[in-house]
């Protein structure tokens, strides 16, 4: 419970307020400052998420090589490893599914860069 409240304002940090830029970009996609924010969410999407993918898979490796390598006798250094492995695939998941309401909070009210949706029609009779 104790890690809940500690990862607890950044999930919402991240739920609420992440979002916040793609939207501003979808309304200022001119000018300077559609400019700077479209930058601020290339820089999000292209270079910090794919870090904190990567940070969480080193602290799941770092947990692994503690339980099975480092921990093969002690028992505290297999549960801090074991810890540190479940800590990393409750960020994974995490990440994973606030990634896939953002996606599908844009694309559902179409902020996304495809263009409008073309409704195909079925054939025309003679």
């Amino acid at each position: 419970m104790k890690i809940l409240a500690k990862v607890l304002p950044f999930l919402l940090f991240a739920v609420v307020l992440l979002p916040v830029p793609a939207l501003a970009v979808a309304e200022l996609a001119t000018g300077s400052i559609g400019l700077f924010i479209g930058n601020i969410v290339r820089f999000m999407n292209n270079i910090l998420v794919p870090l904190v993918f990567a940070i969480a898979f080193l602290v799941f490796i770092w947990g692994m090589f503690q339980t099975f390598i480092l921990g093969g006798a002690d028992e505290e250094k297999q549960k801090a490893g074991k810890s540190l492995m479940l800590y990393a695939i409750v960020g994974f998941v995490l990440m994973v599914s606030i990634w896939g309401i953002v996606n599908l909070v844009s694309s559902g009210f179409g902020l996304t860069d495809t263009g409008p949706t073309i409704i195909p029609r079925g054939p025309v009779l003679p």
